[in-house]
């Protein structure tokens, strides 16, 4: 069932997605203070281009100081314009019935994009 559901997924849009996650990420890569960012960028990519089957998942010392700082300077930079962009695809994909199991992908996703460091997607 994941396998169908990622597929309509990357034809409705998700291949996109990952390709501008992937070109944020190169972009952000190009200075040494982007570089965390970027992999980042890249982590939420790949989430974003198959994420039915898959969870967030909370790493071991996730709460770390390092962590928390970047997180926070993640939400500032990043985070909470994607976060919102997430979160208006998904209350735009409750209206439907057949659009439920996509939104709460988005909302997966959200999380992810919000507090990326020390989370990942398995």
């Amino acid at each position: 069932m994941s396998l169908i559901g990622n597929v309509i997924w990357i034809l409705c849009g998700g291949f996109i997605s990952f390709l501008l996650y992937m070109i944020g990420g190169l972009l952000l890569c190009l200075t040494i203070v982007g570089i965390p960012f970027g992999i980042q960028c890249f982590k939420i990519g790949l989430a974003t281009l198959a994420p039915f089957g898959r969870e967030t998942v909370e790493l071991h010392n996730s709460n770390s100081f390092l962590r928390l700082v970047f997180n926070a300077l993640w939400i500032v930079s990043f985070g909470f314009g994607i976060a919102l962009n997430h979160l208006f695809w998904a209350a735009l994909l409750t209206l439907s019935v057949l659009g439920i199991p996509f939104a709460y992908q988005h909302l997966k996703l959200c999380l992810i994009s919000l507090f990326p460091f020390g989370r990942e997607f398995r």
